[in-house]
């Protein structure tokens, strides 16, 4: 399937996606991800092994539509979002001392 990622055009493949994600270690995931066989991989990760270019050339969203078109699942954190839950300080010092957090 023909894609475009950072202005450039590429011919990519699920089997070919696979096969450059074969032995390569998942580094820890804290935004976008995706599913590539049974390891969750961050998206910048994968664009960057896929089309050998720097992270900074492309954005997450190129690569997360570039994979779910070939059929891999992505899992996108949205940006008004945070990742975790909002803790208060208070909360954070209460739950570090093993205390129920009172507000």
């Amino acid at each position: 399937m023909r894609c475009v990622i950072a202005r450039f055009p590429f011919d990519l493949f699920s089997s070919d996606v696979l096969d450059a994600m074969k032995g390569v270690k998942p580094e820890p995931v804290t935004g976008d991800s995706v599913l590539i066989g049974r390891r969750h991989y961050p998206v910048k990760q994968v664009g960057a092994v896929i089309t050998r270019q720097d992270r900074r050339d492309f954005t997450s969203a190129e690569v997360v539509r570039a994979l779910t078109a070939l059929g891999f699942t992505c899992t996108e954190v949205s940006a008004g979002r945070s990742a975790g839950a909002e803790v208060t300080p208070l909360q954070a010092a209460s739950a570090l001392m093993g205390l129920p957090a009172s507000a």
